[in-house]
């Protein structure tokens, strides 16, 4: 039986899988280059229940011979690697027998029987039921050469507890490590700090620190995340041995099996969803997770270190992965912070400091080259956008049509991966490069402007973004739905342009408008019974614009020829990154089409959006195994959707059960080194909520506060609009609204451009506006000031 007994530096990629976690980890380092003794792996398709076949062993004695050359009395290592041992998910430390010091095949073969038969055991089964896994675990036995060890040890290449990267924590002892691993003995600690990785610890070990460090390093980089390392020394002085590599199990983000996320597990970071939290207004399946996931892949500047992260069903960017960069390369904070504001929209509360990934200068001759590419990539996609934008519309009802046309599981996975992702992946640059080159400009300009004409009149010369040759996109919808009351646009053209946008048009298991018949009719309805005239509140900003240039000339007439050129470039940058927001949505809508067809070729159903973006190659490439997780999934994102929405701000290891479960938490900021509740002096309570200036203007009225864009309905003329986030679903509310309050937000971000392009006050980004106001108290709007004071609270008077 040939095929199920390889030499670790034999076996296929494509057996990993199933040679478990161990054997597939130790097989692709030893194949890399890493010290790994030398060994040979049993497939689980070695054995017949638990005995070894006798092909299979005929084969393991060739083996054998090879390793032991001329040296008979050559021990080796006996271990386990059951397929979920090492994994994301479980360590399995010390469950499953080992057997060390075997030299004769006699010895070898009875070491086999009792390692495969220890997937039986009670402790394994008590782990298994602890960890949610099931107990009938399949297994591959690897057998190695002995390392004979001067000191053994375990490294941690992060803190397992906090999550910290600032130094790596190992225990080490003499002679073997099995008794360290199994917890029967007390080993000396040492430290390796970052990111040089200076040494404290026991004296004889000294020496190998540095190269210990090394390998630590290559690991984590080379494995994607933080490493549970076992390891040796043959003598005194080295050399240092590889005996395994997992993935430390509290630090992991996610559980495939019930389809749990949480990133923030990983290590001690600073997330914002602020960005993310206007386009994805609700939990995601793990398919839409996946395609974000996919998409974004070639912003990963710090290898081992994602740019974005799930927590809970919702994306977040790790900031400490840009504060990581700007610190490597001797940028300052306040560069930092003009750059978060301009392009991931998030201002960081007073006094939050971001915890730093340590980066060696060594470190950067990797880093400059993958931002240099970076940014000379995304110039060439913003170059390229124009094309795009005019062919996408196109391109999506051709690929529409084929979708529909496929008739089995292999058509479909052919055109997903020959013409769909390809074009998910490319356009997605330029819609990111837009929004980057867009908002930067902007959020500079209108710093610039401030000091000479105040913020209203900076706000006015940085709106009026449509004009008559030219409408900002995400206002399309509803001027569009204006025109078809008026009969100057028929249904099915709007539909074509704007059947896309919606609330959820990010999360691919929520119908598009389009999709729903009665969708249009009810839009119609809501409009003729509270008729808006939005090409007027348009020509007012328009003229409020030009009043603004006027008296930017007439004060400052020096500073306005300088001014000219930037603040002409504002409106065509604004209108491209809104148009491309806008086909990206379309893409996105294209591949929910794509999903529907995957459910209904492979009989899924609905089932298709509990799987990732790899795990539908796999169902339409004929696999099924995937399939058994979809309950669990399903069960997981129904818990996750019942929670309420998450901080914006997230510092450390974040538990979003315990944190909703928490009576007085903060749905502004969580910071897991110093919970605060809203008695603390931080949290005042008062009668004023703060957040970001969106549009400026003041205003008093009565709040509506609505969860949910489908309550529009309740909104009344006049009244102060106040929701957790507002996009591009929300904008047949605005001119509705009297001022526009949210929790999620930034000056550019979607609620603050088209209440500006509306004339609305807007306050934006307060993080717990939901929380404070209610139906029916009576506020007072400042836009320019981004504040909310609450005049009386649901009692009808002022």
């Amino acid at each position: 039986m040939a095929n199920a007994v390889y030499g670790l530096d034999e076996l296929g990629a494509e057996q990993w899988a199933i040679a478990g976690g161990k054997g597939g980890t130790l097989a692709r380092l030893a194949q890399a280059g890493y010290p790994v003794p030398e060994g040979v792996i049993l497939l689980p398709s070695a054995f017949e229940a638990d005995q070894l076949s006798a092909a299979a062993w005929a084969e393991v004695q060739a083996h054998l011979a090879r390793l032991r050359g001329d040296d008979p009395s050559l021990a080796f290592a006996v271990r386990s690697s059951a397929l979920a041992e090492d994994s994301a998910q479980a360590s399995f430390a010390g469950e499953f027998e080992t057997v060390l010091g075997v030299c004769r095949d006699e010895e070898i073969r009875a070491a086999i029987h009792t390692v495969r038969q220890s997937r039986h055991s009670e402790r394994v089964r008590t782990y298994s039921r602890a960890q949610g896994l099931a107990s009938d675990h399949d297994m591959a036995v690897i057998v190695q050469r002995l390392v004979p060890a001067h000191l053994s040890g375990v490294l941690f290449t992060a803190d397992p507890v906090t999550g910290s990267r600032m130094r790596m924590t190992g225990n080490v002892v003499r002679g073997l490590g099995d008794r360290l691993v199994s917890g029967e003995i007390t080993a000396e600690t040492f430290t390796l700090a970052c990111p040089q990785g200076h040494y404290q610890g026991p004296p004889e070990l000294k020496c190998l620190a540095r190269k210990l460090y090394r390998l630590a390093r290559r690991l984590e980089r080379d494995l994607g995340g933080p490493q549970d390392i076992e390891w040796a020394t043959a003598g005194a002085r080295g050399p240092v041995f590889l005996l395994q590599s997992r993935p430390v199990t509290t630090l992991q983000g996610r559980n495939p099996a019930t389809g749990e996320f949480n990133d923030s597990l990983t290590g001690d970071f600073l997330w914002s969803n602020v960005n993310f939290g206007e386009a994805v207004a609700e939990v995601m399946t793990p398919l839409s997770w996946s395609i974000i996931e996919l998409t974004l892949e070639e912003w990963t500047m710090i290898p081992g270190y994602h740019p974005a992260g799930n927590i809970g069903g919702l994306p977040y960017l790790n900031l400490s992965t840009y504060a990581s960069v700007f610190h490597a390369l001797g940028r300052s904070r306040e560069a930092l912070i003009d750059a978060l504001e301009g392009t991931a929209y998030t201002r960081l509360p007073p006094g939050m400091d971001i915890p730093l990934i340590p980066l060696s200068k060594r470190s950067l001759l990797t880093i400059i080259p993958r931002l240099l590419g970076l940014l000379q990539g995304q110039r060439q996609a913003v170059k390229a956008l124009p094309a795009y934008l005019a062919q996408n519309p196109a391109w999506c009802r051709r690929m529409g049509r084929q979708i529909q046309a496929a008739q089995t599981p292999a058509h479909l996975l052919a055109l997903w991966q020959e013409e769909i992702e390809p074009h998910i992946r490319h356009s997605v640059q330029g819609v990111l490069g837009s929004v980057s080159h867009a908002a930067g400009h902007t959020t500079k300009l209108r710093r610039d402007l401030i000091p000479l004409v105040g913020a209203d009149d900076a706000d006015a010369l940085t709106s009026g973004l449509s004009d008559d040759t030219e409408l900002l996109a995400s206002l399309g919808p509803l001027v569009g739905l204006a025109q078809v009351a008026r009969g100057e646009m028929d249904r099915a053209t709007y539909l074509a342009r704007y059947g896309h946008r919606g609330p959820d048009e990010f999360e691919l298991s929520a119908p598009r408008p389009a999709e729903d018949p009665a969708w249009l009719d009810h839009k119609l309805a809501q409009f003729e019974a509270t008729p808006v005239d939005v090409e007027s509140m348009l020509a007012q900003q328009q003229a409020a614009f030009a009043a603004a240039w006027d008296r930017l000339q007439a004060g400052h007439p020096w500073q306005a020829r300088l001014l000219r050129r930037r603040i002409a470039q504002v409106a065509p940058r604004a209108r491209l990154r809104e148009t491309a927001r806008s086909e990206y949505a379309r893409d996105r809508g294209l591949a929910r089409a794509f999903a529907l067809q995957a459910g209904e070729l492979t009989g899924l159903g609905s089932g298709i959006f509990f799987l990732t973006v790899d795990e539908m190659r796999v169902v339409l490439s004929g696999g099924h195994g995937v399939t058994r997780h979809i309950p669990a999934r399903r069960d997981t994102y129904q818990r996750y959707r019942a929670l309420p929405r998450y901080p914006p701000i997230i510092r450390g290891r974040f538990d979003p059960f315990q944190w909703a479960a928490d009576p007085n938490r903060r749905p502004d900021l969580y910071d897991a080194r110093a919970p605060r509740h809203p008695e603390s002096p931080e949290f005042p309570a008062s009668s004023r909520v703060t957040g970001s200036p969106g549009a400026a203007g003041q205003v008093a009225g009565r709040v509506r506060r609505l969860d949910h864009v489908e309550e529009g309905d309740q909104l009344q003329p006049g009244e102060v609009l106040v929701t957790a986030q507002a996009n591009v679903g929300w904008t047949f509310l605005f001119p509705r609204a009297a001022a526009i309050v949210t929790d999620v937000g930034a000056p550019l971000s979607h609620a603050a451009i088209v209440a500006r392009e509306l004339g609305i006050p807007a306050v934006v980004g307060c993080g717990d506006a939901t929380q404070r106001l209610r139906t029916g108290d009576r506020v007072r709007v400042d836009g320019m000031q981004g504040t909310v004071e609450i005049l009386n609270p649901r009692d009808g008077s002022a």
